[in-house]
């Protein structure tokens, strides 16, 4: 459940200024999380590109993209992304919450409805993986019922660097595929 004020809509086309906004009010908030970022990942024009290539896999049906708003401003993201049918019928999650909106809720909230949308997608498991040294989304994790279930080392080049993650899953049901 989000917190007062808060609201969760799907990701738009119009939402690109918004976003470029919020890109660059938490430059450095999410830069030990995320890959190097060019320049441009910063403008409304470089989140135009970003936003039509989300939406372009939210149509093939590989993504479900969905974003945290505080009156005018995105203040988070939550993702299924990887979704694959067929006999795994699984995804990977990604969220975050702006730096100026930390320790409400909203990192569980946002993961909450990550696993609703799983549930409402035919989903059998979903997936999550963290930097070692992010403790704070592995606490989110944890407390929406992921289990972690292994390290790979030097998994994603992040801040520079070939970082280990550690990897989370939670399976969502136990009956035959849907759908």
């Amino acid at each position: 459940m989000l917190a007062d004020g808060y609201v969760l809509r799907p990701l738009s086309a119009d939402d690109s200024p918004a976003l470029a906004a919020a890109a660059a009010r938490n430059r450095e908030h999410l830069r030990p999380w995320e890959p190097s970022r060019p320049e441009s990942f910063f403008t409304e024009a470089g989140q135009r590109e970003v936003v039509a290539g989300r939406l372009r896999q939210v149509e093939l049906g590989l993504f479900d993209c969905w974003l945290l708003w505080h009156g005018d401003d995105v203040v988070g993201s939550a993702n299924l992304q990887n979704i694959v049918m067929g006999a795994m019928r699984g995804a990977d999650v990604g969220y975050w919450v702006d730096h100026g909106h930390l320790r409400r809720g909203l990192a569980v909230a946002l993961l909450q409805h990550l696993v609703q949308r799983g549930h409402d997608l035919g989903l059998h498991r979903l997936g999550g993986s963290t930097m070692v040294a992010n403790f704070a989304s592995q606490g989110v994790l944890r407390r929406c019922g992921f289990e972690e279930v292994g390290r790979i080392p030097a998994f994603l080049y992040l801040d520079g660097d070939w970082r280990d993650s550690l990897l989370f899953n939670r399976v969502l049901h136990d009956g035959p595929p849907r759908g």
